[in-house]
């Protein structure tokens, strides 16, 4: 039976949208999920389609947007991609790879994706809302929209607000952005632009971001709710997240916390850079202080580099070549210093990279062998098909410890020569899974396909404890609260903060 004659017998699902792109949706949607799984529901988060470099590999190998991931764990479920059936990973020039259901499958430019991509989009949207509910019968989805629902110009290929709020008949929140300014008219504007049957969805606004005393808006409210016959059902206060931000231009932004740190990390600013949730472990040391790199410089006052990945890993190269950073990591590398590089970072540390199918950012003949940073003996050629998958290996270095993460790249890499002549060593029992080199000077070279190497608590403490040691600073002996736990915790407290200033219950039925 096809799920549209079902509709009547699932629980109601929930469907967040905003009035503009970083409204705040995802947060809204990862902190209702655990508000509900605390109520003992089934709560399972869902957006139909995502445009991410920040990704996630399920247990099957299936590519889906962290920001899913990151609501599944609020849920206390395993991500899956039929949570982000559509997951779209910018390439720059107005590119992008279309991945469906976790497995890559095809290239589109802006102008020519709903032609070619927007009914087969949709068939996999409402296959994965099938398959969803087939298995969780008694499951809520919690729906997260993508920018704004009414986008006039996009509207007619619509593939996840309001085409899927009608499609489920879900009842609909509009979140808005207080901090950006012009709240009255971006809620007035928005239920403007929408048909009557799409505004009967929404049952419920959220003022979002609110700073001061919130008593202050209970005129506001008053009128908006007055205006629209729509009730506010939250004013949730300015909150000081710790979440990996949606889009990478949003770190430029992202400020560490702590303001006496023993060690100062510098990550590269690339311009196709992806999965910057690799560095939330890090932003979560109070020892550590972040500053993201964007153009050439000194690098001497930190303690660590790192080449985070890239979705266009020789584009990335080049332009490190051509800002001049690439020549402060090589003179950085001679003066002590500390450097790892993940996934793309780590190939952009060796000899050559070449790119035969044009798949990594090589935009003529001459761009499709360049060479490295030159700092690992490794060389690195990029094929047709990337590799998914996750991550159960053992550290050699540096110490033994279990380790778990995921791979997502496109390339195998190689030694260039025997790892006998020349001081490499590899990083894990799986040799393939990366490689580090200490410098004359005493600093380490080190790099790994492995994203979410530093959520293994045990090697992110050791590998601290070298810099910090290298830095006649005190090894910390004292064992270190869990990245897991403290996620846990840090979605916990968005969940409370949520659960005291919004009637999500208002919405339930």
């Amino acid at each position: 039976m096809e799920l549209e004659a079902k509709l009547h017998e699932i629980r109601k699902p929930i469907m967040v949208l905003g009035t503009s792109s970083g409204a705040g949706k995802s947060l809204t949607v990862t902190a209702i999920c655990r508000i509900l799984k605390n109520l003992g529901e089934e709560p399972i988060p869902f957006k139909g389609q995502n445009m991410s470099n920040n990704a996630w590999v399920d247990w099957e190998g299936g590519e889906m947007a962290y920001s899913q991931a990151l609501q599944a764990f609020a849920c206390g479920i395993n991500p899956s991609a039929e949570m982000n059936p559509i997951l779209l990973k910018p390439q720059g020039n107005s590119l992008s790879e279309v991945i469906h259901l976790g497995k890559s499958i095809g290239i589109t430019t802006a102008q020519n994706y709903y032609q070619d991509w927007f009914i087969p989009g949709w068939e996999v949207i409402k296959k994965s809302l099938k398959s969803i509910y087939e298995r969780n019968p008694n499951c809520r989805l919690i729906i997260e929209g993508a920018g704004s629902p009414v986008e006039m110009n996009l509207i007619h290929r619509d593939l996840t607000n309001l085409r899927v709020a009608k499609y489920l008949n879900a009842n609909c929140i509009l979140v808005t952005d207080i901090e950006r300014g012009g709240v009255f008219a971006q809620i007035i504007g928005t239920l403007e632009l929408m048909k009557p049957e799409e505004k009967k969805l929404v049952k419920g606004i959220i003022i979002n971001r609110f700073r001061g005393d919130l008593s202050l808006f209970k005129e506001g409210k008053k009128w908006i709710e007055s205006k629209t016959k729509i009730p506010v059902i939250g004013i949730i206060p300015w909150l000081n997240d710790s979440f990996p931000p949606e889009d990478s231009l949003d770190l430029i932004e992202k400020k560490s916390r702590f303001s006496n740190p023993e060690i100062r990390v510098g990550i590269i600013k690339l311009p196709s850079i992806s999965n910057f949730s690799d560095f939330d472990p890090l932003e979560n040391e109070e020892t550590i202080l972040i500053e993201w790199i964007r153009e050439s410089q000194n690098l001497n006052k930190f303690d660590l580099i790192v080449l985070p990945g890239s979705k266009q890993t020789i584009k990335d190269q080049i332009f490190l070549e051509e800002c001049g950073l690439s020549k402060d990591i090589k003179e950085y590398s001679n003066n002590k210093g500390n450097i790892i590089g993940i996934c793309g970072g780590f190939q952009m540390l060796g000899t050559s990279l070449e790119d035969p199918f044009f798949k990594e950012g090589s935009r003529s003949y001459s761009e499709q062998k360049i060479k490295g940073i030159g700092l690992l003996p490794i060389r690195t050629t990029f094929f047709e098909n990337k590799l998914t998958r996750q991550i159960n290996s053992e550290s050699l270095w540096p110490c033994h410890s279990k380790i778990n993460g995921f791979e997502i790249h496109n390339g195998q890499t190689e030694l260039e020569y025997a790892q006998t002549s020349v001081n490499i060593k590899p990083i894990f029992k799986d040799l393939n899974l990366g490689w580090y080199k200490e410098n004359k000077e005493g600093g380490i070279i080190a790099g790994t396909y492995i994203h979410g190497i530093f959520e293994n608590d045990n090697w992110r403490d050791q590998y601290i404890n070298l810099i910090r040691k290298s830095k006649n600073l005190p090894i910390l002996n004292k064992k270190s609260i869990p990245y897991k736990k403290k996620r846990e915790s840090i979605i916990d407290n968005l969940a409370k903060e949520f659960d005291k200033h919004l009637n999500i219950t208002s919405v339930l039925n």
